[in-house]
């Protein structure tokens, strides 16, 4: 009995310890794909067809997990309390594979590997995905750049603004999941 109290003690002070360097957050923000591939959804291709999706490049406003908001042109904060569970350029690459994925037109590969064997790869700089406080809108701005297996390569920008959204980790976190599903699915239109 001595041994599960130290051991169920342990595991608290282990978990205690757990806290990214800090207090733990109240709550993390994520994305979630507004379609999703439905379960037993399969794929088959070759390299040469694989389309693969990597993680954007992004400024360094976006190097962290929080939420950035655009004061004026020159200043740049976070809302406070606002954090996502991973940097915003994986979650946004994560989004647009699923959206592709479920169009069911492509395979798509990523996050492994596999991902530089595919000849076809989507890349770009996620430019903007935060509050522009000016406008009280969320706003994310992608610059797809999308190399073809014959080395061909093209660009887009891609955008989208939600207005009317208030300065809360809630409400932003939640303008910028529906603008990135909207410019994930124009991504997904582009790409075919």
């Amino acid at each position: 009995m001595a041994v599960k109290a130290i051991l169920a003690a342990g595991v608290a002070l282990a978990l205690g310890a757990c806290s990214l360097g800090g207090k733990a957050p109240k709550e993390l923000y994520t994305l979630t794909p507004a379609r999703s591939a439905p379960a037993g959804a399969t794929a088959s291709g070759t390299a040469s067809t694989a389309l693969a999706v990597l993680e954007p490049g992004t400024p360094q406003k976006l190097g962290y997990t929080r939420i950035p908001v655009q004061v004026n042109p020159t200043t740049v904060e976070y809302i406070k309390d606002a954090t996502w569970t991973e940097k915003p350029a994986r979650l946004f690459a994560r989004l647009v594979s699923e959206t592709i994925r479920a169009k069911g037109t492509r395979l798509v590969v990523g996050e492994n590997d596999l991902q530089y064997a595919a000849a076809v790869k989507l890349t770009g700089q996620l430019i903007d995905f935060g509050y522009d406080a000016g406008s009280g809108s969320a706003v994310v701005r992608y610059d797809a750049v999308l190399q073809t297996g014959n080395q061909q390569v093209r660009t887009r920008r891609f955008e989208a603004t939600v207005p009317g959204v208030t300065a809360s980790g809630p409400a932003v976190s939640a303008a910028l999941n529906q603008a990135a599903n909207q410019v994930a699915a124009e991504v997904a239109d582009w790409v075919g």
